[in-house]
């Protein structure tokens, strides 16, 4: 029996949101639910492998859900909750990090780079989250996820893992039934202009909310002023710019102000320079400051009404996790069967 077309992908939070978690992620999630069965997740158990204020917590969680929500996601179409309300994901976790080897850990490079030369002090959750990560796909059986560039080695890992459990427990697969793999080989889904939105004061730095400059973050709660005045500001260089793609090679900030616009505007680079190229800057951020505060500030304003009512994110939270756990709870059922659990 086939797999049922189905995504899940989540946001940690663990900061505020800004224009490259929007523009790489979130609003890529919105179409997806006219094609497949869709599962977004705030993935607050990820946040906590670093230190986080609790009350920090539960605020990031609530903005994060109400980004989903003011981007375009129907709360009733797609299943949207928060993974802490769904235990299952650290269940199953577990049993990963059983069929995960030490190796394929060792090789994670954001790991790497996250810890740096402290590996020794970082908590043993940073070193094993990408195995939760894989929990949380495979449990729905996913089959397929939209990620950025900085996640596709552990969705590698997901795929190693989803591949090594089915052949490990292949009778146990097949005396429950299931003529197929229990769990899919989950495809990558990522496609569009601005995928990794970087930095405007560094264009060879991702976009990001540790940043030392906040003139070199655009973040979701921003006013118009605060957006204008970023883009008004973001480096660039002497040169015009081009009339072709070709033309902002090695011009890092250039390339990724022409992105921003084009992902804004749901256009191509090339008819973003078709109407630009040739024209200095004095043309262009005005023109991306404004398109920016056309398409955010609705956003925005959704983010903050919803962020104001708790009772309703409450509500929608809880229905997403009860909708969640309907296909998780069964799924660790045959799961734990197929392990050898004794229930």
């Amino acid at each position: 029996m086939p797999f049922t077309p189905r995504v899940f992908s989540g946001i940690k939070p663990s900061g505020d949101l800004h224009l490259g978690n929007y523009l790489g992620a979130i609003r890529r999630f919105v179409p997806l639910q006219q094609t497949h069965e869709t599962i977004y997740c705030v993935v607050d158990m990820h946040a906590i492998t670093v230190w986080q204020e609790p009350e920090d917590l539960r605020r990031w969680t609530y903005e994060i859900a109400a980004a989903y929500i003011a981007a375009g996601l129907d709360p009733k179409r797609s299943i949207i909750f928060n993974q802490s309300q769904v235990v299952e994901h650290a269940e199953l976790s577990w049993i990963f990090n059983c069929v995960a080897r030490m190796g394929w850990m060792s090789r994670m490079t954001q790991f790497k780079d996250k810890a740096g030369e402290n590996s020794e002090a970082v908590s043993l959750g940073l070193f094993a989250y990408p195995s939760l990560m894989a929990a949380d796909i495979l449990l729905y059986k996913s089959t397929g996820v939209p990620v950025g560039d900085d996640q596709r080695q552990h969705l590698e890992l997901t795929r190693d893992i989803a591949k090594k459990f089915n052949h490990d427990f292949r009778k146990q697969i097949k005396d429950l039934g299931f003529d197929e793999d229990y769990f899919p080989i989950t495809e990558t889904l990522s496609t569009g202009p601005a995928m990794r939105v970087m930095s405007l004061r560094d264009g060879k730095k991702k976009m990001s909310k540790s940043d030392a400059s906040d003139m070199s973050t655009i973040y979701m709660m921003d006013d118009a002023d605060a957006i204008s005045k970023k883009i008004k500001k973001a480096t660039t260089d002497p040169e015009g710019l081009p009339t072709e793609a070709a033309g902002l090679e090695s011009r890092h900030e250039a390339a990724n102000l022409v992105a921003i616009y084009a992902a804004l505007a749901d256009l191509s680079v090339d008819a973003v320079l078709a109407e630009f190229g040739g024209h200095g800057w004095g043309k262009f951020k005005p023109a991306l400051a404004e398109l920016a505060v056309t398409v955010l500030a609705p956003v925005a304003a959704e983010m903050q009404r919803l962020v104001g009512d708790r009772g309703e994110m409450d509500r929608i939270l809880r229905d997403g996790a009860e909708r969640a756990r309907a296909i998780a709870v069964p799924h660790m059922q045959e799961i734990r069967n197929i392990v050898g659990f004794v229930r």
